[in-house]
């Protein structure tokens, strides 16, 4: 089992830029592959980046390629992901996820992780 918990959310106005962080506890000595989902009012989650368990491998949202970056510290067991030019269709609950493995991939369907943290509001006003 391992635990997740993002951190970093807040409001900031439109242009502005936040971080995020995912911090994993637990079984941290496997090897996981982590992705961040958000999930705006009244619609689906949907995936806004991942990346792979080495690290070599990220992959993100269209409308976020250019202003998000995603990245990971496999010594603090954490995986960031840094905003940039946030815009307010931005505004969501962002969650981390997480998911045991081996294979050099990125996941991006929810149905894909197995473990997920409580989620954190992000808000970006016009």
């Amino acid at each position: 089992q391992v635990q997740l918990v993002e951190s970093g959310g807040g409001l900031v106005q439109a242009g502005g830029s936040l971080r995020l962080s995912c911090a994993a506890s637990g079984r941290t000595s496997s090897t996981y592959r982590v992705a961040w989902f958000r999930q705006a009012p009244g619609k689906e989650r949907e995936f806004v980046a991942g990346i792979s368990i080495s690290g070599r491998t990220t992959t993100y949202q269209d409308s976020v390629k250019g202003r998000f970056t995603i990245s990971r510290d496999h010594a603090k067991n954490t995986v960031y992901l840094q905003m940039n030019s946030l815009k307010p269709e931005d505004t969501a609950v962002y969650y981390c996820a997480a998911r045991r493995g081996i294979l050099e991939v990125v996941g991006t369907t929810p149905t894909e992780y197995d473990y997920w943290g409580q989620g954190i509001l992000v808000t970006v006003s016009s």
